[in-house]
């Protein structure tokens, strides 16, 4: 097949386990647009400009949007940020559970958390 039917990634869903606490943290800290709280409930939240979506659906379930290797947390969604340093001092100001800055071959990066323990990741 040399041509594929996907287009983009639309959304990614991700379990929290209070809906309205995670939507408004997800807005107020990351800075991110809460479109809507919607009946279902889900909260829809946008990306800057373009077409990407984080969808928060409450879970009650011990689930995260990350997996484990070796039974360490590995991250499954990683954000780009131009002002690394910033950012990451704004979490901790933000009493954000947030690891060091890390280097590799000239990437640095660093991983942190939401507050349902989703481990994230933000790089430049």
């Amino acid at each position: 097949m040399s041509k594929s039917f996907i287009e983009q990634v639309h959304y990614i869903r991700i379990p929290v386990r209070d809906l309205d606490h995670s939507a408004l943290w997800y807005r107020d800290v990351l800075g991110l647009q809460l479109l809507t709280i919607t009946e279902d409930p889900f909260a829809i939240i946008k990306v800057n400009e373009g077409p990407f979506l984080l969808i928060l659906v409450p879970s009650e379930d011990e689930t995260f949007s990350h997996f484990t290797i070796n039974s360490e947390p590995a991250f499954s969604i990683g954000f780009t940020s131009p002002e690394l340093s910033q950012f990451h001092q704004h979490l901790i100001e933000n009493g954000i559970k947030v690891e060091d800055i890390k280097q590799d071959n000239g990437h640095a990066y660093f991983h942190f958390y939401d507050p349902s323990g989703n481990k994230l990741q933000v790089h430049w």
